[in-house]
């Protein structure tokens, strides 16, 4: 991951050209760098083990039967996270890698590019950053502090979140980039964030990091985040089962 940073992505942070990104759809934006990222990163975890399919955010926009794969032993890539925030010259964004079977992930990986910031989990083995093993903890403020991003909601539900939500928490902007947002939820600068959209390559590996950090992660119904469920929407995370607990009574208020 390191070595993929420093020869595919870092090279073109703030050096890109108007033709080096691309809009794949409204607000969803692709550069030169996730597309040699990708590559690179899928052509090393072949090696590693090559009988595992490989599940790569591009891939998957290209052909869409890719997704397929997410059912079963796989390796699951978003080559830059928080492409936009790249595209447009600013941190932060990361990599994000996860191993997955049965459509449970098994083991994950974030590398922040430009922090050089690096968390690990294993299912049943804990979190670590650093090598150092991570056990989330709340940040202690009142009212709890939110991570809320309505760019995936509709006006509809804008509303809602404001009235239902929003007054109930210290409310900030999320950073648009999963491999920052899950460890800001373990490490004490986040208490609680919702998710609209649930691809694979986002959460993946935040998820089952955040869950090893001894915090929660479920759908609003209290169901587990599985990896092949991708197209289903809502994610609640947070920094320990508690305020899980009281994010999702507010949630379900929400039509």
């Amino acid at each position: 991951m390191q070595r993929v940073s420093e020869q595919a992505i870092l090279p073109r942070f703030r050096n890109l050209s108007g033709g080096e990104i691309i809009e794949k759809a409204e607000d969803d934006l692709v550069t030169i760098a996730d597309r040699e990222a990708e590559t690179m990163l899928a052509e090393g975890l072949a090696q590693i083990d090559p009988s595992l399919t490989i599940v790569g955010e591009e891939a998957a926009h290209a052909d869409p039967s890719v997704l397929e794969y997410l059912s079963g032993d796989c390796w699951i890539i978003d080559p830059i996270d928080g492409t936009h925030n790249f595209a447009h010259g600013r941190a932060p964004f990361g990599i994000l890698l996860a191993r997955a079977a049965g459509g449970i992930a098994r083991s994950g990986w974030i590398y922040d590019c430009v922090s050089g910031r690096f968390c690990s989990a294993h299912r049943g083995g804990g979190a670590f950053v650093e090598g150092q093993r991570a056990v989330s903890r709340p940040t202690g403020e009142t009212p709890p502090v939110a991570a809320i991003s309505v760019i995936f909601l509709d006006p509809a539900r804008r509303e809602q979140v404001a009235e239902h939500i929003a007054p109930h928490y210290r409310t900030v902007e999320t950073p648009r980039c999963a491999a920052e947002q899950y460890p800001r939820l373990a490490l004490g600068q986040n208490d609680v964030s919702f998710f609209e959209r649930t691809l694979a390559w986002d959460h993946a590996a935040g998820a089952l990091w955040l869950e090893e950090a001894c915090g929660r992660i479920a759908r609003p119904d209290g169901s587990a985040y599985r990896v092949d469920e991708w197209d289903r929407p809502g994610l609640i995370g947070a920094a320990s089962p508690a305020l899980w607990d009281e994010l999702a009574e507010l949630y379900a208020k929400l039509d």
